[in-house]
């Protein structure tokens, strides 16, 4: 079962590491657990008309996180590592010039 676009790329990482890794043509992304790199580079492609040079991804660890007495885990998710071709961007923040 192939998984659409949507169900694999959720959101994009806006950090302060991240946004300097803009200049670069490097994008953060939270992706799909099960997804991988040949889907997630299909994925960029089609949405962002892009051409996809490099894809790093990172399987994050659950954290442990306590709260008063209570002691719980954050849930796991994926990262992919994005690097574009010299002349493709993808325009994340809506800047009208």
């Amino acid at each position: 079962m192939t998984k659409s676009r949507p169900e694999i790329i959720r959101y994009p990482i806006v950090t302060d590491k991240a946004t300097k890794y803009i200049e670069n043509n490097v994008y953060y992304f939270s992706v799909n657990k099960k997804s991988c790199k040949t889907e997630i580079k299909k994925a960029i492609e089609d949405i962002f008309d892009v051409k996809v040079k490099k894809i790093n991804t990172i399987n994050s660890p659950p954290k442990t996180k306590t709260i008063g007495r209570f002691k719980g885990k954050k849930s796991v998710y994926k990262k992919a590592i994005i690097k574009l071709h010299e002349n493709h961007t993808i325009n994340l923040f809506n800047n009208e010039e």
